[in-house]
């Protein structure tokens, strides 16, 4: 075939997947006409996978499995996607999200920047945009990033939901990010969800000095069967403390620091000077 690209799976995850997609159609005796009548995508969406110019989806990669049986080996194309979508994540991150996601409690400490789950689609879409900027993340991972955001806030929407406990070090609210009307948005979303009936706000301020137990971003979660894990991260990697005991100290300090910070009314008033232009 004149046309025909060659692969080479050991340039990445994405152009892994490709490569084995493709070899398992051939295996069949199948054209990318005949796989896209069996999974309902059309033959360019399929070469675009194969040649790796366009990622493959959780919904793809199940239809894959279908139309391949692969679904009940232990290689399937799902397991491949998972690896590609938390390529551009931490190491310990996307286990914590899975538990994040059950948790019927959530206490959460960040530093610089507003956290993840409380973030707006341009807030993240703006720190997505200068760690390409910097090549920290290429586009594909930045948008495994944003992803991965707006999975984490929709999964705070079940029935019912989780209790949440946020405090912010002053700095999330000092540092800003992106433009007037991104950051004036970010701010009125803080403000929002300081007034569901399940979530708390508190900002810990720059004078709590020596009296802050915590200096580095940290997530506890209670499961339920009031279990509690943390989770915390270095500048490469998460972990993700399971063992209840060695919890319990660190869920002590984050109720001092809940008790030095400022309560939630005073809070929000910060968050509504600021956005008012007041410092």
């Amino acid at each position: 075939m004149v046309n025909r690209k060659e692969l080479n799976p050991e340039s990445g995850p994405r152009a892994a997947y490709g490569a084995r997609l493709r070899n398992l159609r051939e295996g069949r005796g199948w054209s990318q006409e005949d796989l896209a009548a069996r999974i309902e995508y059309s033959s360019q969406h399929i070469s675009a996978v194969e040649t790796g110019r366009k990622p493959p989806t959780l919904r793809f990669s199940r239809q894959a499995d279908g139309a391949l049986g692969t679904g009940g080996s232990t290689e399937t194309f799902e397991r491949q996607w998972r690896e590609i979508r938390h390529g551009a994540l931490l190491e310990g991150f996307p286990e914590y999200v899975g538990c994040e996601g059950r948790a019927v409690e959530i206490r959460l400490y960040e530093v610089g920047v507003i956290p993840g789950l409380l973030q707006t689609p341009e807030y993240a879409g703006t720190l997505a945009a200068s760690d390409i900027r910097r090549g920290v993340v290429t586009a594909d991972q930045a948008q495994e990033r944003t992803s991965v955001v707006a999975e984490r806030q929709a999964a705070l929407a079940r029935t019912p939901p989780p209790l949440v406990w946020a405090v912010l070090d002053e700095s999330c609210l000092r540092r800003t990010v992106g433009e007037p009307d991104v950051w004036d948005a970010q701010l009125a979303r803080l403000m929002e969800f300081a007034e569901l009936p399940n979530t708390v706000l508190q900002i810990a301020e720059f004078t709590m000095g020596a009296r802050r137990p915590l200096s580095l971003p940290l997530y506890i979660l209670t499961m339920a069967d009031r279990s509690l894990m943390s989770y915390a991260e270095s500048a490469q990697r998460g972990h993700l403390e399971r063992d209840g005991k060695s919890v319990v100290p660190i869920l002590s300090a984050y109720h001092q620091l809940q008790a030095e910070a400022l309560h939630q009314a005073a809070s929000v008033a910060m968050i509504s000077q600021l956005r008012k232009g007041t410092p």
